[in-house]
C-alpha cells in the first residue's frame, strides 16, 4: 500500500507530492492528461517552432516562493530568465508606468506626486519580504508566523480594499497600474483584501522580480517532476480518475483537482456545494512575425505589459465580468511576452505573445475583436505583425484543464472574504469530511499562481495525519 496518491499533476499536487516524498513517504501522481503541468505546460498552439503556454508563463509568485526555493529546482532543469523590466502600463499618451526591480524606478514612473507615496508603501515590508512571504503563503496557520508584527501591518495595510490603499496616489499613473496588479487575480477592485492583492506582486517583483522560465512553464512542472522521481515517487499520465476505486489502495488521497471534482470522484456527495467559481478568461496566444509595437518605450522590454487606459476602465471591465454578467467592450488585459527574453521560444526574428481579458463564467463569445482593438490602441499595427493565433475562451478552457471550470483560471472565486477563506470559512482547509482525503489545488490557500504553497501547506496536513496512523 502506498502512503499517498496524488490525483492531478499540476505544481500544487507535484509540490505535495515531492514534500511527501522528501519525508520519505512512498507516492504515485496520477494524470489525466498526457503530460504533466496543469496551469504550467508549453505547447505549439498556433505553428511549428512557437512555444506558448497556454496558462502561466510570468511567475513572480513562483520565483519568491517558499516551496520551491527550498527545493533543487535548477538541478532538474529550472532556469529564470528576466526580462529587463518586470512589468510595465502603457498609457493613451505614450508614455508608460513601469513595476521595476527598483522602487526608485517605479517610483519615478508615476511623477513627483506619487513618488514618496509610493515609497512610503513598500518601506515597511520589502526588507522583511522573504519572511513576509512565508508567513503570507502559509495563512491559515500550517506554521506559527516568524514576524507577527509585519503580518500585522501587512494585514492593516491590505486587507482594506484596494481603492481605499489607492488613495495614496494622487495621480492616475499610480492608480492605474495599481489596478492592474489587483485585477491579476479577477476581484473586483473593491473587494476585501485586494489592497493586499496588489502589494504582494508589487513587492514580489521589487524582490525577485517577475521572471519566465527558460522553454516555458513546462520547465517548472518538468523539474518538479524530476525531483520526485529522484526522490522514488512515480508518475504516471494518461490515467482519468472518475472514482477512488480507480486508484491504488493508499492512506491518503490528495486531489489536485477543483473541489466538485474532488467531491464527485470521493463520493463526498454535495460537500462543496456552495462553491463558487469566478469569471472566467478568454486568451490569445499569438505568434508573431516580430515583436510587439509598442508606442511606449517601457513595454517593448518588460516581460509583463498591462492593457487599461486609467483605474476607472479597468474597474468597469472587472465589474461587467464578475457582476453584471457581460465581456467588457474595452477588456482590462494582461498580457506576456515570453521572447523578448527568451529567443528558443520562437524561429529568429519571430516571437511568441499572448493576452487575454476577463469575460463571465462559462461564456461562450468571441472577444478577439475586442481585445485586438485594445492592442491597437497601445501597438498600432499590431494586427499587421500576426501570423497566426490560437484562441480560447472559456469552454476551451475548461476542456483543456478541468480545474477551469467555466473558464475560471483561479479554480474558485476570490471576491470578498473567498480570497481568503478558501474553499469554505475554516481554519482547515486541506481536509475534507473524509479523514484520508485531501484538497491541495489553487482552491486553497494561499490561492491562484504557479508557486506550489497549497501544495506545500496540503503536505504538512498529510504528513502530519500519517504520522498518526
Amino acid at each position: 500500500m502506498l502512503d499517498a496518491v496524488v490525483v492531478g499533476a499540476g505544481p500544487n499536487g507535484l509540490t505535495a507530492a515531492v514534500e511527501l516524498a522528501r519525508r520519505g513517504f512512498s507516492v504515485a501522481v496520477f494524470e489525466a492528461r498526457g503530460t504533466v503541468g496543469g496551469g504550467a505546460r508549453t505547447e505549439e498552439l498556433t505553428l511549428p517552432g512557437f512555444r506558448h503556454d497556454p496558462c502561466s508563463a510570468a511567475h513572480p509568485l513562483g520565483v519568491n516562493s517558499p516551496a520551491f526555493r527550498a527545493l533543487p529546482l535548477e538541478r532538474h532543469g529550472l532556469e529564470w530568465l528576466h526580462p529587463e523590466l518586470p512589468m510595465a502600463h502603457p498609457f493613451p499618451d505614450g508614455t508608460a508606468a513601469v513595476l521595476a526591480r527598483s522602487v526608485a524606478e517605479t517610483a519615478a514612473s508615476f511623477g513627483p506626486r506619487d513618488a514618496g507615496a509610493y515609497r512610503r508603501l513598500v518601506a515597511p515590508f520589502l526588507p522583511r519580504w522573504d519572511t513576509l512571504a512565508r508567513d503570507f503563503m502559509s495563512l491559515p496557520l500550517t506554521a506559527l508566523p516568524r514576524d507577527p508584527v509585519t503580518l500585522a501591518r501587512f494585514g492593516l495595510t491590505g486587507l482594506p480594499p484596494s481603492t481605499w490603499l489607492m488613495r495614496r496616489f494622487r495621480d492616475e499613473r499610480a492608480k492605474t497600474l495599481f489596478a492592474g496588479l489587483v485585477a491579476h487575480v479577477m476581484a473586483p477592485l473593491n473587494g476585501l483584501a485586494t489592497g493586499a492583492v496588489g502589494l504582494v506582486f508589487a513587492l514580489a517583483a521589487h524582490a525577485r522580480g517577475w521572471p519566465m522560465a527558460r522553454g516555458g512553464s513546462q520547465a517548472v512542472s518538468d523539474a518538479l517532476t524530476g525531483y520526485l522521481k529522484e526522490l522514488g515517487g512515480a508518475v504516471h499520465t494518461d490515467y482519468e480518475v472518475k472514482r477512488l476505486d480507480d486508484l491504488p489502495p493508499a492512506r491518503a488521497y490528495v486531489f489536485d483537482t477543483s473541489p466538485t471534482a474532488l467531491a464527485r470522484i470521493a463520493g463526498l456527495g454535495r460537500a462543496y456545494e456552495g462553491y463558487r467559481y469566478g469569471p472566467g478568461v478568454f486568451k490569445i496566444d499569438y505568434a508573431l512575425d516580430g515583436p510587439v509595437p509598442w508606442t511606449a518605450e517601457a513595454p517593448r522590454v518588460a516581460g509583463t505589459v498591462q492593457i487599461g487606459a486609467d483605474s476607472a476602465e479597468i474597474g468597469a471591465a472587472l465589474n461587467a465580468a464578475s457582476r453584471e454578467g457581460r465581456a467588457p467592450e474595452r477588456p482590462f488585459l494582461i498580457t506576456v511576452q515570453p521572447s523578448v527574453v527568451d529567443p528558443t521560444r520562437a524561429p529568429a526574428g519571430q516571437h511568441v505573445f499572448w493576452a487575454y481579458g476577463h469575460v463571465p463564467n462559462g461564456w461562450s463569445g468571441d472577444l478577439t475583436d475586442a481585445i485586438e482593438r485594445q492592442l491597437e490602441r497601445f501597438a498600432p499595427g499590431f494586427r499587421d505583425r500576426v501570423l497566426a493565433r490560437a484562441t480560447a475562451g472559456p469552454p476551451q478552457l475548461a476542456a483543456r484543464n478541468a480545474n477551469y471550470v467555466g473558464g475560471d483560471i483561479a479554480t474558485g472565486s476570490v471576491a470578498g472574504l473567498r480570497l481568503l477563506l478558501r474553499p469554505r470559512p475554516t481554519l482547515f482547509p486541506y481536509h475534507t469530511q473524509h479523514p484520508a482525503v485531501f484538497l491541495c489545488s489553487s482552491a486553497t490557500p494561499p490561492g491562484p499562481g504557479v508557486h506550489g504553497m497549497s501544495g506545500h501547506n496540503a503536505a504538512k496536513a498529510v504528513w502530519r495525519r500519517l504520522r498518526q496512523t
